[in-house]
């Protein structure tokens, strides 16, 4: 996959998060940060659970995922 394409993948899954999580984005340099570590999160969880994630549909769900879970644990963590 191109760094672009890996780029707007994880601006898109940052800006989902965010709007998922707390009702709206972090800008585009937040939301693809946030992406891009929830495309390893998701990543990591989904190969722990034995699914995989093929095409670029997929690695948006993957990241998309892997970013809800990483904002509800700073959520969580902010709030402890």
């Amino acid at each position: 996959m191109g760094l672009i394409l890996w780029l707007i993948i994880g601006g898109l899954a940052g800006w989902i998060a965010g709007n998922v999580m707390r009702g709206g984005g972090f800008g585009i340099f937040g939301n693809i940060g946030v992406g891009i570590v929830g495309a390893v999160l998701g990543g990591l969880l989904f190969r722990l659970i034995g699914l995989a994630s093929t095409g670029i549909i997929g690695s948006l769900v993957t990241a998309t995922v892997g970013a809800v879970v990483l904002l509800w644990i700073v959520a969580k963590l902010r709030k402890g």
